[in-house]
This record gives structure tokens, C-alpha cells and sequence, in this order.
């Protein structure tokens, strides 16, 4: 019978690949008054598996004044980090950006932490960043289902995301989703210039510096509990200017 003996070199190979490092994915959750809802959307993100990609819960409490924090550490979050005061959206996923590259990311995920997005699509959007086929993947509502939206929400994301495509060029079907993924590259190099919110400044920002856009369609519920900060007028009006800012900055 003939045997068949590994090499050092094959060992060698073995030994590598059981001890190759797991990828690092940060799940970035905003909050601010989320007592409600943050507790299950830690739970269930915490129980998401992808193979060989390790899972941090980054939860930013943005000043809350309910009890947030406390639910989020009670919930298992890994890392907490909390605003004493409400800075914005925008200032909350600067803090998660800054703190999942302090503490080692290879890719990241903003979730919202109201409930409406479903975390276990959070793979979905990571595969193309394993893949290398994107660095900056937006979940889209539109693409996907939509189990309830009110109609005034619905005009309003049709109305700020076509003006998202003016600002960039590009097809988007959803500019305002509150699931979206990032590669380190865009990590590193992504920059919000506005505290109130992010989403259409981010996009213009990282489309302007050459980063892959894909989409994938999504879920989405509107939620049970709490309140949006989001009303249309208001926040028309914030955001158009942040845009015209993000689109004219000299990179």
C-alpha cells in the first residue's frame, strides 16, 4: 500500500490556514432614546454568523436621555461609547467610524437602532465586501420589500434620493437606507461634514473619491415603538445645504 506523507511545506500550509486571523466586522448601531427597540437589535445582531468574520456590536449612544445605555449594556453590546450631549446622527457614525478603526476593523455596518432594518441581511451586503466586488454596499428598501411606509416618508426618500443622483451621476435607488456596509479603504478615507445626518453627504463623498456603490435589495418594517428626528421640512432643509457643501469640497 503506498502512504502518503505531508510535507513540511503542505504542514506548513495547514498550520496557516487553521491559524489565519478572522476578519474583524463592526456593527456600528446609532441611538439616541431607542430604550424601545436597542435591546432586540443587539440580540439579534450579536447572533448573525459569517464564516470566518468575527462580529463586534458597536452601539453610540448620542446623548439619550432614557435608558439606552444601560439596556445596551445589559443587552451584550460589546463596545459602548456615549455622547454626553445629542450631537446628530452624522456626529454619531463619525464616533463609530473613529472607534471601529481604533479597535482594529476590517469592515463595518451601520444599522439603525429603531428596528425597521433586519440584521440578519447584514451578510448579504458584507459578501461583496469579502468578495472585493464593492467597498461601499447600500441596502436598498426599494429594490427590496417594504412592509410599511408612510406615503409623505416614501415621497420624501424618492424626492432626496433623485436629488442624490443630480449631486452624483449614478443610478441610486434608495440614498436615506439606514443599512449600509464599508470596506476599510472607504473606512479610512470616508468623511462627514455634517453633525445632523450623513447619508446623502457620505455617499457624494466616497462616489467622489472613486469607491465601488453597489446596492442589494433589503426588508424593511416600520417601526413599533419611538419616534423618528426626521421631519421632511426641516430636514430638507438641513440637508440640501450639507449636500451642495459635500458636492463643491476639494478633495
Amino acid at each position: 500500500m503506498q502512504k502518503h506523507y505531508k510535507t513540511a511545506k503542505s504542514m506548513e500550509k495547514t498550520k496557516n490556514k487553521k491559524l489565519a486571523k478572522k476578519k474583524s466586522l463592526f456593527i456600528m448601531i446609532p441611538a439616541y432614546n431607542e430604550e424601545n427597540s436597542i435591546a432586540e437589535v443587539i440580540h439579534r445582531a450579536n447572533n448573525i454568523k459569517i464564516n470566518n468574520v468575527e462580529i463586534i456590536t458597536l452601539v453610540i449612544n448620542d446623548g439619550s436621555k432614557d435608558n439606552t445605555e444601560r439596556l445596551a449594556t445589559e443587552s451584550g453590546a460589546d463596545l459602548i461609547v456615549s455622547h454626553k450631549v445629542n450631537r446628530g446622527l452624522g456626529a454619531a457614525i463619525r464616533t463609530g467610524v473613529e472607534k471601529s478603526l481604533e479597535n482594529g476593523a476590517d469592515m463595518a455596518v451601520m444599522l439603525d437602532a429603531d428596528g425597521e432594518y433586519a440584521p440578519e441581511e447584514i451578510p448579504a451586503l458584507i459578501e461583496l465586501i469579502l468578495r472585493n466586488e464593492a467597498d461601499y454596499v447600500l441596502g436598498s428598501r426599494f429594490l427590496g420589500s417594504i412592509l410599511k411606509m408612510k406615503a409623505q416618508r416614501r415621497l420624501g426618500n424618492l424626492f432626496l434620493t433623485a436629488l442624490l443622483m443630480l449631486f452624483t451621476g449614478r443610478r441610486i435607488t434608495d440614498g436615506q437606507t439606514g443599512l449600509r456596509a464599508f470596506s476599510k479603504r472607504a473606512l479610512q478615507n470616508l468623511e462627514i461634514v455634517h453633525d445632523y445626518n450623513y447619508a446623502q453627504v457620505l455617499t457624494i463623498d466616497l462616489l467622489r473619491k472613486g469607491y465601488r456603490l453597489k446596492e442589494i435589495p433589503i426588508s424593511y418594517s416600520f417601526r413599533k415603538t419611538g419616534k423618528s428626528f426626521v421631519r421632511f421640512k426641516s430636514y430638507a432643509l438641513k440637508v440640501f445645504p450639507a449636500m451642495i457643501k459635500a458636492r463643491l469640497r476639494k478633495l
